[in-house]
């Protein structure tokens, strides 16, 4: 009889033993109440015409028994620029006690949500009332976000989390060869990550109240050219995905963020119908894994920030001056931006010869952990990543708190095309990065996560 008390005893136990975070979401709408001007299509030239489908921001606040934090915000925006990000976490430092390196700021990357901040905002002409609008709105969304992480912080309760891995195959290389360029298009034989990685939030009794999933893919289902449709407000294929989850498990948050999708397009896109299909696919793939076994996630929660000095190829101001007078001949507005914008730094003598690329990690335990690239991060970024750190579970995190640029991998800047070199004139920057970009990011992250206790696998210092 004692035998049976002793086993009933550690029976009820092992759950709460599981118990070794709390954990609180927060959700808040940051749909435009206004037309405003949209990102991530240059062609398009007129603000919003409405709402297909909200959008929003959601945050996960997590903190283990020796009062360890992070807090985790994904929001379906295309992204943020360091002004804007830096302001938030300041802010959020003055009013909860939140260190940088406890606040992860992540986005969808959709294309069919409203320019933020000085986010991609050199590839529009902008009207002065459109773009007081969309300084309104800036500064509407860095209060939401404010009160997102608040709410979270206020609802901790006790909870356990746990990983697993889904798959989906929508995303498709896009870096196309054709002949001696490389265009956007369809490349089947081009390296992709169909990886879904999916985090749950249970409470006590095992009942779900989060999930944070993601894909390396562009949000481009829905094209920027063509019809009213391309002028309203959407999550594209990643809202869809959230909306379904949430619609299957009432109560639940689902939340998303992009991965090392800059060179990944959805296939096929172009049109509604194609979002509502890579959503269901992608929300899909996550049902399969809450139905499956999952890893739990342990305590202790470790995190830290650093900065790569990534420096440009060489330029020179005879170079931007060539490139205004030619683009001043062919009327091409974004060039004669791009070159007007480093004259002015030329002439300010402070000329663009680096950028500062955010790295954060989040490692819990030795059972996951969380690297996030600021950027447009390539694909082969993550693959190198879990290929060099293959004995942890790693989720490679881009476009994470300042989304200044592509990031390329070595073999996409030699390569050349849209990510390495024309994407750069939108983005206001000089030109391509130097050869040795992916050699420097790479040693940064390995320097980032030797700094959590996780070195690459095989090596002596790994095995110590």
């Amino acid at each position: 009889m004692k035998h049976a008390w002793f086993l009933l005893v550690m029976l009820i136990c092992v759950p709460v033993s599981a118990q070794e975070f709390e954990v609180g979401i927060g959700r808040v709408k940051i749909t435009p109440e206004k037309p405003i001007r949209m990102s991530g299509y240059a062609a398009r030239n007129k603000p919003s015409v409405g709402v297909l489908q909200d959008i929003w921001a959601k945050a996960l606040a997590i903190r283990d028994k020796e009062g360890h934090r992070i807090v985790i915000i994904t929001t379906d925006i295309i992204g943020f620029n360091r002004d804007f990000s830096d302001d938030l976490f300041s802010r959020a430092k003055e009013r909860f006690g939140l260190h940088r390196e406890e606040i992860l700021l992540t986005c969808s990357h959709t294309h069919s949500g409203p320019v933020v901040g000085s986010n991609l905002r050199t590839m529009y002409r902008l009207t002065d009332e459109e773009a007081a609008t969309i300084d309104e709105y800036t500064k509407q969304l860095g209060e939401k976000l404010l009160t997102v992480i608040e709410m979270a912080l206020q609802s901790m309760q006790p909870a356990h989390l746990k990983i697993g891995h889904g798959k989906t195959d929508f995303a498709i290389n896009r870096r196309e060869i054709r002949g001696d360029n490389v265009v956007l298009g369809v490349n089947p034989n081009g390296p992709t990550d169909h990886d879904v990685p999916v985090i749950t939030v249970n409470a006590p009794d095992g009942k779900l109240r989060a999930v944070l999933f993601g894909y390396a893919c562009h949000t481009t289902t829905i094209g920027g050219t063509t019809g009213d449709d391309f002028y309203k407000i959407h999550g594209d294929y990643a809202g869809v995905a959230q909306a379904e989850l949430e619609n299957q498990h009432p109560d639940v948050t689902a939340m998303f963020t992009i991965l090392c999708g800059a060179d990944q397009n959805p296939n096929p896109r172009g049109a509604i119908e194609y979002v509502v299909q890579h959503g269901k696919a992608l929300a899909q793939a996550v049902e399969q894994v809450l139905q499956g076994p999952m890893q739990e996630v342990k305590p202790p929660i470790r995190g830290a920030v650093m900065y790569a000095d990534v420096e440009f190829a060489p330029h020179t101001r005879e170079m931007f001056e060539e490139e205004l007078n030619k683009a001043v001949a062919a009327k091409d507005i974004y060039r004669e931006g791009r070159a007007r914008r480093m004259l002015e730094l030329y002439d300010q003598g402070r000329p663009m010869r680096s950028v500062a690329l955010p790295l954060q990690v989040v490692r819990f335990d030795n059972s996951l952990t969380l690297l996030a690239i600021g950027g447009e991060t390539c694909v082969e970024y993550a693959l190198r990543c879990k290929r060099e750190f293959h004995q942890e579970d790693l989720v490679v995190i881009g476009y994470a708190n300042d989304v200044m640029c592509y990031i390329p991998s070595k073999n996409v800047l030699l390569g050349g095309g849209y990510e390495s070199v024309s994407s750069m004139i939108y983005y206001g920057m000089p030109g391509p990065f130097a050869e040795n970009v992916e050699d420097v990011i790479m040693t940064a992250i390995h320097k980032l996560l030797a700094s959590v206790g996780l070195y690459p696998a095989g090596t002596q210092t790994a095995a110590n």
